[in-house]
């Protein structure tokens, strides 16, 4: 156990309890916040008929969540290296809720723009503090797969969104569907009594705000690095999957309910993917697992996006979120391992969300790029670049598999 605790002690990584605890606050935050996102990727073309807007004008809304997601991370992420993981946890939850619920109720384009970018603020602030209480919770020698796990809150709430979208917005339309995301205030609950602070970060954590400053001022390299690796992972990301259904409307001619249920078939590759690939980083490394991940996900690109027959765009889907979310289960576990426990709680968060700031731009380059071309020729050829960057970046950098948090 870490820090010399008994079995009994509620401990970072020395109670199961504790462990699933802080795993389960963190898969759920990231779920709900993945949720909310997808409500509008899956309802894109909709709410532009709606407010009369463009595919492109509406997919300016997904750039404008991802840009301010620094914000949130910088905020929420500085309070909890401070103040501790949970607080900062709780109010964020609450924070998102209201906006989500909000956006359902947005009377027109210029409101909901607004409204996302403070969802952004929102989104930002929860992964970095979630992640850093539930890594700090976790045993060494299952990170990885706890890693996993965590990260496929992500494609548990893509693959919620589609199912919400496939019984709801046929019936009610897209407004109704942001109104179920108001769930993340219950969340805090759960928080707040089910989920301890974490035991490295009460060791580690700085006396004032100038000790905190110095930190960073420290870590400037390693904040750099992460920076670049956080937007390739999410230029990946987002590129696979934020104009997916789009791409099935307008290249495919899929109906809202056929679109969804290849979304969801697509996200439980995901879940898979994130699962296996993190229990694997925890036998060969965090690095290699992520590069053979992305290698596979090159291989993969024509099934994704030239099938032949809907069966194996289907399969393509799958395949494609299987690798690429894959990669992404190992990140978690990768990035709080490589910073040091005095700003775990910031730098990591606040590093993959000033990735997103750069990434945030891809649905608007893809969906700008399909205008003269086909969504398939957009997609392709902007993810074969990403990947290649992808394995190089994640290829020149370090890993601490394995460390023990709070040794400081």
């Amino acid at each position: 156990m870490e820090g010399g605790s008994s079995p009994g002690e509620k401990n970072d990584g020395g109670s199961g309890r504790t462990a699933r605890a802080a795993v389960t606050a963190g898969f759920l935050g990231w779920t709900l916040d993945a949720f909310d996102f997808f409500l509008v990727v899956l309802c894109l073309t909709s709410i532009a008929a709606e407010f009369h807007r463009s595919d492109k004008e509406i997919a300016l809304s997904l750039t404008l969540t991802l840009a301010f997601r620094p914000a949130g991370a910088l905020i929420f992420g500085m309070l909890a290296d401070r103040y501790g993981r949970r607080l900062p946890l709780m109010l964020d939850l609450v924070f998102y809720s209201v906006i989500e619920v909000l956006t359902g109720l947005a009377p027109g384009y210029k409101s909901f723009l607004v409204l996302r970018a403070l969802f952004g603020i929102g989104m930002g602030g929860e992964w970095g503090v979630g992640a850093a209480l539930a890594m700090e919770h976790s045993p060494p020698k299952s990170r990885g797969l706890l890693s996993g796990l965590l990260q496929e809150g992500y494609a548990a709430g893509y693959l919620l969104a589609a199912v919400a979208y496939f019984g709801v917005f046929p019936h009610f339309g897209w407004r109704p569907l942001f109104f179920i995301d108001g769930l993340p205030a219950v969340l805090a609950l759960y928080v707040r009594w089910g989920v301890t602070e974490s035991q490295s970060w009460e060791k580690t954590r700085s006396a004032n705000w100038t000790g905190w400053a110095r930190s960073i001022a420290a870590n400037w390299k390693l904040m750099l690095y992460l920076t670049f690796l956080m937007a390739m992972m999410n230029f990946s990301s987002h590129g696979t999957q934020d104009l997916f259904p789009t791409f099935l409307q307008r290249d495919w001619n899929q109906s809202p309910r056929q679109r969804a249920v290849i979304t969801a078939i697509s996200m439980i590759g995901a879940i898979c993917g994130g699962i296996f690939f993190g229990r694997v980083s925890d036998r060969i490394g965090r690095r290699a697992a992520m590069i053979i991940a992305f290698i596979l996900a090159t291989a993969a690109i024509p099934l994704w996006a030239f099938s032949p027959t809907l069966t194996l765009l289907v399969c393509g889907g799958f395949v494609m979120q299987f690798m690429v979310q894959g990669a992404w289960g190992v990140i978690p576990a990768h990035i709080t391992e490589l910073s040091p426990d005095s700003v775990r709680g910031f730098l990591p968060g606040f590093a993959y969300q000033c990735g997103v700031l750069f990434a945030g731009t891809i649905s608007y380059i893809q969906a700008a790029y399909a205008v003269g071309h086909t969504y398939a020729q957009a997609m392709s050829m902007t993810m074969g670049t990403v990947f290649l960057l992808a394995i190089i970046v994640i290829a020149v950098g370090r890993e601490k598999r394995g460390v023990e948090f709070g040794g400081e």
